[in-house]
């Protein structure tokens, strides 16, 4: 196995010469980063708080841009369905938040990629391109937390920008669950293997069993958010709704993840580790002479629950 477990493991890892493009993944603590959000808002009932998240951040965060990605569920007709009920969501947030700076916003792709070689170019694709481009001195932080295909056409399209992002993508499970069988990674494969294969920095947040402890309840929220604002009030009702609140549930908020390290990577630690391969059966093959990347191994769950809770709550004034 290769997933680093033992301290001569992680020490081996961190000299190997693949490793050279970790140190600049972190971001920077004394000033704000720049961050651009790819989501597919409307697929669930979690985006919504990792775009409030990162709007509510503003001594941490610059947010750019806000991208809207497909997706194909029960909850859209098709991925460009999909694709625009979350534009349409990212406004309705925005709305709700009134944030003093505004992030652009730009519809993405209306499919998913053909193959590991073909872009789909969108307004989204374009941006990104251009944004990384646009400022060569400064680490451009790409939030994804969807479907890949608007992230990886971007760099099929130009692929000199992963010299000027950083990538952190919320998708698959953990290189040693015995499967990767996740909503965000299996809607668009090729994608997902642009990421994995391309030499784009890349922090993974694997679903399981990570960000699935991002557990929250309809009481907590309750509590904590819906009384003091118009953001609150919304977020509480649209988990209450997702599958009407009955005994015993809860729901886990797996975008915040993504946020959440952003905002303050120690709240998700990483461990540097060979990229794995997709395999077409959805399993992970592990190879070590495979570039390095940056995995989240476990989420502080307070922590950043009570960052969120505490920002929103300053909504109140609004």
């Amino acid at each position: 196995m290769i997933f680093v477990n033992r301290e001569e493991d992680r020490i081996r890892l961190i000299s190997h010469p693949l490793s050279k493009t970790l140190a600049v993944m972190n971001p920077p603590l004394n000033h704000r980063r720049r961050v651009v959000l790819d989501t597919d808002t409307f697929n669930e009932v979690d985006d919504q708080f990792a775009l409030a998240h990162l709007l509510l951040s503003p001594e941490r965060i610059d947010l750019e841009a806000v991208y809207a990605a497909p997706f194909f569920n029960e909850r859209s007709a098709s991925p460009a369905d999909g694709m625009e009920k979350s534009y349409e969501e990212i406004l309705r947030v925005l709305e709700l938040i009134q944030p003093r700076q505004v992030p652009e916003i730009f519809r993405g792709s209306t499919a998913y990629l053909p193959d590991a070689t073909t872009p789909m170019e969108s307004a989204a694709a374009v941006d990104l391109v251009e944004r990384a481009l646009a400022s060569k001195e400064e680490k451009l932080y790409v939030v994804a937390i969807g479907a890949a295909t608007n992230i990886a056409s971007a760099l099929l399209l130009e692929p000199k920008i992963a010299e000027y992002i950083v990538l952190v993508w919320l998708g698959g499970h953990a290189p040693y669950w015995p499967n990767t069988r996740e909503f965000n990674l299996k809607q668009d494969l090729h994608a997902a293997r642009v990421l994995l294969d391309n030499d784009v920095p890349l922090v993974l947040i694997p679903c399981n069993p990570v960000a699935s402890h991002l557990i929250t309840t309809v009481a907590e929220l309750e509590e904590q958010l819906a009384p003091h604002s118009k953001l609150g009030a919304y977020l509480t009702k649209i988990v209450h709704d997702y599958e009407g609140n009955p005994p015993g549930w809860s729901k886990i908020i797996w975008d915040i993840s993504a946020s959440a390290w952003v905002i303050e990577p120690d709240w998700v630690p990483t461990d540097p580790v060979p990229s794995p391969i997709l395999r077409d059966d959805l399993t992970w093959e592990l190879r070590s002479d495979r570039r390095q990347i940056l995995v989240a191994r476990q989420v502080n769950r307070n922590k950043i629950f009570a960052d969120f809770f505490a920002k929103a709550r300053q909504q109140r004034e609004k």
